[in-house]
């Protein structure tokens, strides 16, 4: 029987062994991101992801991780993020966003700890959360035409599309210089409150992801009308930002 580990911590030391004897000193830093970093981690129904760092020689033998990547697949593990330190440093102005998210939640477990000192240009900031909103717009507008109105159908993309929208709350936060809460409910809520978005709106959002809330048809269809105009609302407020 495979074993869904009830706090991510009780898997360390096992995926540490079984990454440093396949990759032996071309592996410079393992660390653990995501919901498994911030206490938003459910067993059973979260995934864990792992952010693996490789030297540039070690990057070139990814074959070699094929039978443990599987062996944890089974353990709710995510295929991990291998990268280099070079890939890093070189991307910050790329992806500001996800390193930015990378940076405030994430567990050392092996090594050098990559993340902690990483600094990001706020325009590059800014430019990409405008970008993300917008793209998450059209795909909020083209997934409600998609779901025939059917509850279970909206359900699913709001359970779907709200952790990108965490994701960007956090950067812009930081754009305002505000120190950026753990837990997700508290992002929501500091947003809300410096965007003056509606927080009882998001609040629902994320317990329909988690099933804590039921609604009606009507009340779902309203719900994902309101969300995709609120996300318009604050792309034109991002655009506008001076930084």
């Amino acid at each position: 029987m495979v074993r869904i580990p009830k706090d991510p911590k009780e898997i360390f030391k096992e995926i540490t062994e079984d990454y440093q004897r396949i990759f032996g000193n071309d592996l410079l830093s393992i660390a653990l991101y995501g919901s498994g970093a911030t206490g938003d981690y459910v067993p059973k129904k979260s995934d864990l992801n792992f952010l693996i760092v490789l030297t540039e020689e070690g990057i070139n033998t990814l074959e070699k991780a094929f039978k443990v990547v599987s062996k944890w697949r089974k353990r709710k593990v995510s295929i991990p993020l291998f990268l280099t330190k070079s890939y890093i440093t070189s991307s910050l102005d790329t992806f500001p966003v996800e390193f930015l998210n990378m940076k405030l939640n994430h567990t050392l477990v092996f090594g050098e700890d990559v993340l902690a000192n990483l600094s990001f240009e706020k325009g590059d900031l800014r430019v990409q959360c405008e970008r993300e909103l917008k793209a998450k717009l059209l795909h909020l507008r083209k997934g409600y035409l998609e779901t025939s109105q059917r509850a279970v159908n909206i359900r699913l993309l709001i359970a779907h599309s709200i952790p990108a929208f965490i994701a960007i709350f956090r950067a812009l936060l930081c754009l305002k210089d505000i120190e950026v809460p753990a837990k997700r409910e508290e992002t929501v809520s500091r947003v809300c409150e410096e965007f003056d978005l509606d927080h009882g709106l998001f609040s629902t959002l994320l317990s329909v992801k988690d099933r804590e809330k039921r609604l009606s048809k009507g009340e779902m269809d309203w719900l994902i009308q309101r969300y995709i105009s609120e996300v318009r609302r604050l792309s034109s407020i991002v655009d506008k930002m001076d930084m």
